[in-house]
């Protein structure tokens, strides 16, 4: 069901009467529709299902934990954090909840808060399998081995069949670095179900570990052969191979990874060990350059890049790469004499003598400094890359995700959606930019997950009829046709024909007749963007303003007349500064100045709107995103806030000071304000929340 449809459900939800029993049935509907929405993936949806529910109800704890399943999906533990404790608030007896709070905790890598959680839910529901393995999970990371082997054990003395669980000790045993135990684990699990793919593939990885390359090859060979999709499965039978000289055979399996897992470093680094052995030295440079670009921290992978250069003659850039592995690790003698090599090809043979004589006197003292070299200064590991086993198929997030819980297993790719609002949005790139201003004209494109924006005085300004069509607020101005272009054109004529006629001397009866036609002349020339005649008649037509009467309808056009001019000015100046046409003007100021002047009256401007209406949000956030261009962005953050103060729903608003709070490394609260803008219904949000958290 498409995500418009469900609005217009909504709204015919919410147009139902006021009674106590109705106001049940809607709330009750509409959690149900958001649950629908959650089992079809459209998360970002599903949320403001459950958002209209909170306003409605916000004493259940129900939604709460709705929402907090369909941030988890969104990688926003933050806000899915908050929710799940807003949820036991209103009640803490619930095992769901706690659960999901552990779970949260535990993608956190805060352990004991997740146990905690997992521990109080099983004191509600003491059989459940799910809670008790998340348990035993959270305790092998924190390397308390025997008491998650205890729950594993608990387990399987009540299901002595279940392949799964034979695979968690496994993992348990391997994560203690006993791969005897580990062995027999996976063994079982293979015997239990012998059509996974993932017990074949840890039973592989166990069989490396113990120098049983045959057993391993045949291992990881079943896990292909059983439709593996995970990179990890060719990585390490490549390794195998590789070990075998099977070099053809080697580089098959470490293209299919590559195609499989395009983000994963160790693919590339193996391909480049390979083509570097067969002496494909220009590609396997290729592989490494993109292996650190995606693991910039791997110093041990600029190593075997520096011996590649050195093939290459590329002599200044091994050094860079030497020196990085000098730094970090100091008593690798290799790097030294690598380096000296690169210094004396490049003629600087002073350098490379006391490089040669560094490494020596590090040799002869390497008995002292035994105890360094197992310390943080050990020499790097430089070896291809082992890839973990295949991770088990495991129904861990059933109360997440209906159809996780349908299928039993959890899915390896993501789906394929024409919306971009639905399934996992947090995989899909954006960019780190700002929501754009809030503009007023007659074109707004739908809000599809956004509520409208809102103030009265515009209401009150478009009841007074003085535009063909209303004035709406809107973030994203659409792009007129030319057809549509040309009616604006015809629009100005008409209206500076009626413009000339007006007879000046009436001026003192006329009570803002004249503005208001200065002023629709103006919105014609803005969405032509002539933006200097509608600053012009803008300003003609609040000038005008003194005719009228004090009283509400002043007051609303002053506001909205003074708003226009502001964003107008701003068009103006940018693009005049996108286009180099500032030029001095005859009064002889600068092009500098006469910005500068244009710039200053543009903020005043939005600072008058503020004194005559002070919860007008939409001045406050304009000015804090030009602000924010200034790079003036504790000012900027300040004006996000007095937006927020104003209308506490003003999604760009939370997503632009988010973003601002992260430019100066406040990235606690700048990931909570990009939570509550995603909450809002800013999709984009939960991408960067994924990054930056």
């Amino acid at each position: 069901m498409k995500a418009v449809r469900f609005l217009f459900i909504l709204a015919w939800l919410l147009s139902w009467g006021a009674g106590s029993m109705r106001a049940q049935l809607n709330t009750d509907r509409i959690t149900s529709i958001g649950r629908n929405a959650l089992y079809f993936e459209d998360y970002v949806l599903s949320i403001q299902y459950f958002n209209q529910v909170i306003k409605l109800k916000p004493y259940l704890y129900e939604p709460y934990l709705l929402r907090a399943i369909a941030k988890i999906q969104l990688q926003d533990y933050t806000g899915a954090l908050t929710d799940c404790n807003n949820s036991l608030e209103r009640n803490p007896f619930q095992p769901g909840a706690l659960y999901t709070r552990g779970f949260i905790y535990r993608q956190l890598g805060e352990a004991k808060k997740a146990e905690a959680d997992f521990t109080q839910a099983l004191v509600y529901a003491p059989e459940n399998r799910t809670y008790m393995m998340l348990r035993a999970d959270v305790r092998a990371a924190d390397h308390r081995y025997d008491e998650a082997m205890q729950d594993i054990d608990y387990l399987l003395a009540r299901d002595h069949k279940s392949a799964s669980l034979f695979f968690e000790k496994g993992v348990i045993c391997l994560s203690a670095r006993d791969t005897m135990c580990a062995l027999n684990a996976f063994t079982q699990s293979t015997t239990l179900d012998s059509q996974n793919p993932s017990g074949w593939s840890a039973l592989g990885v166990v069989n490396m570990y113990l120098g049983q390359d045959d057993e391993a090859v045949r291992n990881l060979t079943r896990s292909i052969e059983l439709g593996s999709r995970w990179a990890g499965d060719y990585i390490n039978r490549g390794i195998l191979f590789y070990r075998r000289h099977n070099f053809r055979g080697a580089l098959a399996d470490y293209d299919k990874a590559v195609e499989l897992d395009n983000r994963n470093a160790g693919c590339y680094y193996n391909r480049a060990l390979l083509r570097a052995e067969v002496g494909d030295y220009n590609r396997a440079l290729d592989d490494l350059n993109e292996a650190l670009e995606l693991s910039p921290d791997e110093i041990e992978m600029r190593y075997q890049r520096g011996i590649i250069l050195l093939h290459l003659q590329q002599w200044n850039s091994a050094n860079e790469d030497f020196q990085a592995l000098m730094d970090r690790y100091p008593y690798f003698l290799p790097s030294y004499y690598l380096m000296a090599q690169a210094k004396t090809a490049l003629g600087e043979k002073k350098q490379a003598f006391m490089l040669r004589q560094q490494a020596y006197a590090i040799e002869q003292k390497k008995d002292s400094i035994q105890a360094a070299l197992a310390d943080s200064l050990a020499q790097p590991h430089t070896d291809v890359r082992i890839a973990n086993a295949q991770p088990q198929k495991r129904d861990r997030r059933k109360e997440f995700s209906p159809r996780t819980a349908q299928n039993g297993t959890e899915q390896y790719e993501s789906e394929t959606y024409t919306s971009e609002t639905r399934g996992s949005v947090q995989k899909r790139y954006q960019d780190v930019v700002n929501q754009p201003n809030i503009a007023l004209t007659y074109y707004a494109p739908p809000q599809e997950l956004r509520a409208s924006h809102y103030h009265f005085l515009l209401r009150q300004f478009n009841r007074q009829r003085i535009l063909p069509d209303e004035l709406r607020f809107t973030p994203q101005e659409i792009t007129l046709t030319a057809d549509m272009v040309n009616t604006h054109f015809d629009n100005i004529s008409r209206l500076s024909d009626r413009i000339s006629a007006i007879n000046p001397s009436t001026a003192n009866d006329r009570k803002g007749t004249m503005g208001a036609l200065f002023f629709s002349r103006a919105i014609e020339f803005s969405l032509v963007q002539d933006y200097a005649s509608a600053i012009d008649d803008c300003t003609k037509a609040l000038a005008d303003l003194r005719w009228m009467e004090d009283g509400d309808n002043k007051l609303a056009r002053e506001v909205i007349y003074t708003f226009c001019r502001a964003n107008w000015r701003y068009k103006w100046l940018d693009y005049q500064r996108a286009n180099g046409e500032m030029q001095n003007d005859y009064q002889g100021k600068t092009a500098a100045q006469k910005s500068e002047m244009d710039f200053d009256i543009m903020l005043r401007d939005y600072d008058y709107i503020t004194r005559l209406q002070p919860d007008f949000a939409y001045a406050y956030y304009n000015k804090a995103n030009i602000l924010c261009i200034q790079k003036e962005y504790k000012a900027a953050i300040e004006h996000y806030t007095l937006a927020i103060n104003a209308d506490n729903d003003f999604a760009e608003a939370y997503f632009n000071r988010g973003l601002t709070r992260i430019y100066i490394n406040d990235v606690e609260n700048g990931i909570k304000d990009l939570s509550r803008a995603g909450e809002l219904g800013i999709y984009q949000a939960y991408n960067l929340i994924t990054r930056f958290q």
